[in-house]
């Protein structure tokens, strides 16, 4: 139960983080994608369905507060969480190489989704001009920023972790 009140807790604040304070930031025009990082730090953490639920939350709330499309942010954010869960064998406590590439790649799969839904269905085909001012800028921005959240959120769950085991090995609960 506390993990999944943590969960909810990291969710929220990274929305209000992403949605408010990072926009502000007056130097970059793209800000990163705080809420993708969360996704693919706790399915990598945590496992697929961990990522999946944590996916759909995250995506929920950007489809609740600026999607014109319901549904759309969730999709793509569930997946993102799932594939990263599926990847929760080859966990390593310390390596923060492998989440980083884990957040590019994600980032990149989830932007060259958006341009396809919002922007190719629509019959705008600069690709080029999104790349270079959209998709690349925030890739950059995403993954230098997800250096000290995965270390934030990995932190988390290593108390988590403690704490869950303390609980099992407290005398109340032997039976």
């Amino acid at each position: 139960m506390c993990r999944k009140i943590v969960t909810a807790v990291c969710i929220l604040v990274t929305f209000i983080l992403q949605s408010t304070v990072f926009p502000a930031l007056p130097f970059f025009t793209v800000t990163p994608n705080l809420l993708l990082i969360l996704t693919v730090s706790f399915g990598f953490v945590h496992g697929k369905r961990t990522g999946l639920w944590t996916g759909f939350f995250c995506g929920l709330l950007i489809d609740l507060f600026y999607s014109n499309l319901f549904g759309f942010y969730s999709l793509v954010y569930m997946l993102i969480g799932y594939i990263n869960g599926l990847l929760y064998q080859v966990f390593f406590d310390e390596d923060i190489k492998f989440p980083m590439i884990l957040v590019a790649l994600s980032d990149l799969g989830y932007n060259l989704v958006f341009y396809a839904i919002q922007f190719a269905f629509r019959m705008r085909f600069d690709f080029s001009a999104y790349l270079v001012h959209t998709i690349l800028p925030e890739l950059v921005f995403t993954v230098l920023i997800s250096i000290l959240l995965y270390r934030i959120f990995y932190l988390i769950n290593r108390r988590l972790v403690k704490y869950e085991l303390e609980g099992q090995q407290s005398p109340w609960l032997k039976k």
